[in-house]
């Protein structure tokens, strides 16, 4: 029996991937190689939240994970709506030009 995956991460948006972990779709991988990548974080965090993208609930940070294909963090999503964006250890931001980005089980 494979212990593969069958689930691939998504093609990169702004320097973003997700892939699914599940067949329901509420544990996914996040994969972080943007603008603070690219500048040479020392640390990378995962700013998330639940609900609507105006209205954020259960937000919380969440260390990354340095891996040879970037940035990585497993997610248990709590709720049809997963928004986030990425910070490093000196407070820069990267919040796709101000929209963040959206994770939504249909």
């Amino acid at each position: 029996m494979s212990t593969l995956s069958p689930f691939t991460f998504s093609a990169p948006i702004q320097g973003v991937q997700v892939k699914p972990l599940t067949q329901d779709g509420k544990q996914i991988r996040i994969r972080y190689n943007g603008l603070l990548n690219q500048s040479g974080a020392e640390q990378i965090f995962l700013h998330g939240g639940f609900g609507e993208d105006k209205e954020w609930q259960e937000v919380k940070d969440y260390l990354m994970e340095k891996t040879s294909e970037g940035w990585e963090q497993t997610i248990d999503i709590q709720d049809r709506q997963f928004n986030f964006c990425f910070r490093d250890n000196a407070h820069n931001w990267d919040n796709n030009n101000g929209v963040n980005w959206i994770y939504r089980i249909t």
